[in-house]
């Protein structure tokens, strides 16, 4: 439970069969429960001798640990921003609330406990007007270089996130390079050209240099947000593989000379339907310069993330985009995004996941003038509206149930890796289960384990019935055991280092 350290005390002065879980986090079906926290205080469910197993058994197996989670999230565009330095200023109380409910991994905090934040380097689709960094034509020295042309506003609500949580990972990525370097000669559209690999390697380092002296750290950095797209009503530029690898082999030692050794560089950050080609053809020129690739939701299916990580085991595998769209139905959108993006990818070897835009108005705005993204308006997580009045969304919700299951037990300590978990029973197919470990700062101190449930199981016989099922969970050669509500369900609880 939050409070956690009279039942520390308990279970290390009790054997094994003392393990017990106290905190669950759920968000229902029907809106009834939306990421609500419930203490069980003093009536914990025990993992006792196994007996039966439920209609569903749930195996947990911490011998076999996986990848490292980074965490959950989604990007902050100018226009997330610009929503929210509004609202700081119209009521304050509201735009505190929103980040540190969104932001704080503190321990017992009353929040969701998002971890990650892409940021664009230069103006996206979700921005006032189109600009980059440097928009002096044939500037190759980058003498006019200016941090400061992003608009104050995202730097302000950036410092204050990292205010709440100074060890959130932060990844910058361009929607396209200066329109010098590309053959359309706008920001809007347009194909890179290869003659600026190591000008644009040298606009990157200036970026990432450029965030840290706003007081940002820098996790990663990306070198084009898809790569594959160059539609021309907002910044985007077609970069092909063989360019982006150019592009790492030549920034990868600019960080590295310049301090800045631990910056990632992400490739691809494209569709799941080109998993198995863009990125594989990147690592086979480059693999050195790169920690892994990135996947974005709108063509193809998470099981084409295998496609990467059968190349190349040893890359690390994130997921950055996926967007909500107005009009769609809350509990649909809920199961897919946990079965595809928030259990489904994390499954298939992903260490983190997001969605598009952190906040935007209830039609989906504001938008860059003259674009044609989002025809149909795209929902952010957190919906603000022009009388200061704010709403938490499916997106939302999805993304703080895995975060409570990965956010560090201590301060500044690691988050969680991933563990093997399997799903049997009669209704092994009503469970999306996805396990973790999150170790601790002291060897002395027990680990604490996690599982994250979707249950699905709304029409068991065809027609709307949302039943919940009795579930058995195995961890250790003991048993608990629980029945899971429709919906989306967090379990903690503490054991052993082994």
């Amino acid at each position: 439970m939050l409070s956690f350290v009279l039942a520390s005390f308990i279970v290390l002065a009790t054997p094994i069969a003392s393990q017990q879980i106290f905190d669950i986090w759920e968000t229902s079906w029907d809106r009834t429960s939306q990421l609500k926290y419930t203490d069980l205080g003093n009536s914990p469910i025990n993992f006792v001798s196994p007996g039966a197993i439920g209609d569903a058994d749930i195996v947990i197996n911490d011998g076999t640990v996986l990848q490292q989670m980074i965490g959950f999230g989604s990007t902050l565009t100018d226009s997330s921003a610009q929503l929210l330095s509004k609202l700081k200023s119209q009521n304050s109380g509201n735009y505190w609330s929103i980040l540190n409910y969104a932001f704080d991994v503190t321990d017992g905090a009353n929040a969701a406990g998002l971890a990650y934040l892409r940021v664009p380097i230069g103006a996206s689709d979700f921005s006032a007007n189109a600009y980059s960094f440097d928009d002096v034509s044939g500037d190759t020295s980058l003498n006019s270089f200016n941090i400061n042309n992003a608009p104050s506003y995202l730097f302000d609500v950036l410092k204050d996130i990292v205010g709440i949580n100074k060890n959130i990972y932060v990844h910058i990525v361009p929607w396209s390079p200066p329109a010098w370097m590309k053959d359309s000669g706008s920001l809007l559209g347009g194909s890179f050209l290869s003659q600026y690999t190591d000008n644009y390697a040298n606009y990157l380092l200036k970026s990432v240099q450029g965030f840290k002296s706003q007081g940002i750290p820098i996790w990663a950095v990306g070198l084009q947000n898809e790569p594959e797209n160059n539609n021309p009503t907002y910044p985007t530029c077609a970069i092909s593989a063989s360019q982006e690898a150019a592009i790492g082999k030549s920034l990868r030692p600019l960080l590295d000379n310049n301090g800045l050794s631990s910056v990632n560089i992400i490739a691809f950050e494209h569709n799941w339907s080109d998993a198995g080609a863009y990125p594989v053809d990147v690592m086979q020129s480059a693999a050195s310069a790169f920690s892994g690739a990135s996947f974005h939701c709108y063509e193809g299916s998470v099981s084409d993330q295998k496609q990467f990580a059968t190349a190349f085991p040893d890359k690390a595998i994130y997921f950055h985009e996926c967007t909500g769209e107005y009009g769609s139905d809350y509990w649909s959108d809920i199961k897919w995004y946990m079965d595809n993006i928030f259990s489904g990818s994390v499954n298939q070897g992903s260490s983190n996941a997001a969605m598009w835009n952190f906040a935007l108005d209830g039609n989906g705005e504001p938008k860059l003038p003259g674009t044609n993204s989002c025809g149909t308006p795209c929902r952010p997580l957190v919906t603000i509206n022009s009388d200061g009045s704010f709403s938490y969304n499916q997106e939302f919700l999805s993304a703080g149930q895995i975060a409570k299951a990965t956010i560090p037990k201590d301060a500044g300590g690691p988050s969680a890796q991933r563990i093997s978990s399997s799903v049997g029973g009669s209704k092994d197919w009503g469970l999306v289960v996805s396990a973790f470990v999150t170790r601790r700062s002291s060897s002395s101190d027990w680990n604490r384990y996690s599982i994250v449930v979707l249950n699905w199981d709304d029409s068991p016989n065809g027609s709307w019935d949302p039943t919940p099922i009795k579930t058995t969970i195995e961890f250790r050669g003991k048993q608990a055991t629980y029945t899971f509500p429709v919906g989306v369900t967090t379990l903690w609880w503490y054991a052993a280092q082994q």
